[in-house]
């Protein structure tokens, strides 16, 4: 019989990176010869999946892969399954970044952290998806642990990019980019401070890209949320004599709008406090936009010693940095050589072929 290597994901969502990498990974588990299926309570349209409810447990040899990212009726179901359990930690930020802005997101997160921490006893091998995550499972009382990074498909970033975006960035402005969700922990408003410097100190022309879904404007049950990060971060802007057309806060965008982004950018800046892996770096580095960000959590880890890394969030020091990698030159090129190896460590068939060792290892 031939053996199933099936995994649950509470929402699958193409175009997010969890739901990307779940697809990447069904179609290489059905490659190497598993059966194989992705089960879900919540799908995009015509995103190929199975309800949860329909679900059926098979052999013991089989494999259940749990892409934990939150808290939901899966845990329950994973803790008694007979077969291998395998979950993937895909992190979950510190509720306390929130509890100022959203507490309904704190106290989700909050119940996400509290509900992994039982599942350490009935797991059979917890991945983290960088080295950083997989100390947080080991922290937590996972026994047996080990890495698996985000499948991230390479080709899809050399797909043609939205021309009518690329032509209206093609300005003389230089575009500082950072890629991810408006949220407290990516600390927008250190990014504002560096525009700032820069358009005081360096040059008027520059401009700050910033791509990310904003954050909501309303609680699940329709309340109004008390704090509206995005509202604090233009404030913020006009407070530092910052202009609108300075700034591009984008909401959600298509994937050739992403890449028309990266194409348009000089440098990519994340002064980001938390990081479970940083898709996004991986993304700049593959599209070989320098790098500048603040280390620490899976940041210093994704970059592996490429890019421009500080230790701390000097705005004068980030927006000198930029400055100097947005122009051809020495800097710019050694900066990019770097990265170029680095980001081969990422590459599908590397990330697939580690899925494939750990699958036939259990």
């Amino acid at each position: 019989m031939t053996r199933r290597v099936d995994q649950w994901v509470p929402a699958l969502h193409r175009g997010d990176a969890i739901g990307d990498s779940t697809l990447l990974m069904r179609e290489a588990l059905r490659s190497f010869g598993y059966v194989s299926d992705i089960y879900t309570y919540n799908q995009d349209p015509g995103v190929s999946a199975v309800a949860f409810d329909q679900w059926s447990e098979g052999a013991e040899t089989d494999i259940v892969i749990f892409h934990y990212a939150l808290i939901s009726p899966m845990n329950e179901a994973f803790a008694k399954l007979r077969g291998r359990r395998v979950l993937q930690y895909h992190n979950i930020t510190p509720p306390g970044f929130f509890l100022p802005w959203d507490t309904e997101i704190h106290k989700i997160l909050s119940q996400g952290l509290q509900g992994l921490a039982p599942l350490a006893g009935t797991t059979t091998l917890a991945l983290g998806d960088s080295e950083f995550n997989r100390l947080e499972l080991e922290r937590m009382g996972f026994a047996r642990t080990g890495v698996l990074p985000i499948a991230i498909d390479f080709d899809r970033y050399f797909e043609p990019a939205n021309p009518i975006l690329k032509k209206r960035l093609a300005d003389s402005r230089t575009n500082l980019l950072f890629v991810g969700r408006i949220a407290p922990n990516k600390r927008h408003d250190n990014l504002l401070r560096v525009l700032a410097y820069y358009k005081k100190n360096i040059s008027t022309g520059v401009r700050l890209l910033a791509v990310g879904k904003h954050p909501r404007r309303e609680t699940g049950v329709g309340a109004p949320i008390e704090g509206h990060y995005l509202d604090a971060l233009i404030r913020l802007y006009s407070e530092l004599g910052v202009e609108p057309a300075d700034v591009v806060f984008t909401d959600g965008v298509s994937h050739d709008e992403l890449l028309a982004y990266y194409e348009s950018a000089h440098v990519f800046v994340s002064m980001s406090e938390h990081e479970g892996f940083g898709v996004p770096l991986v993304e700049a580095m593959l599209k070989r936009v320098p790098v500048v960000a603040l280390g620490g959590t899976a940041v210093t880890e994704t970059l592996g010693g490429a890019g421009v890394l500080f230790e701390r969030p000097d705005v004068a020091e980030f927006a000198e940095a930029a400055a100097l990698l947005a122009k051809p030159g020495p800097a710019r090129d050694v900066i990019l050589r770097g990265q170029d190896r680095r980001v081969q460590d990422f590459a599908t068939k590397t990330t697939l072929g580690r899925l494939r060792e750990i699958v036939e290892g259990l």
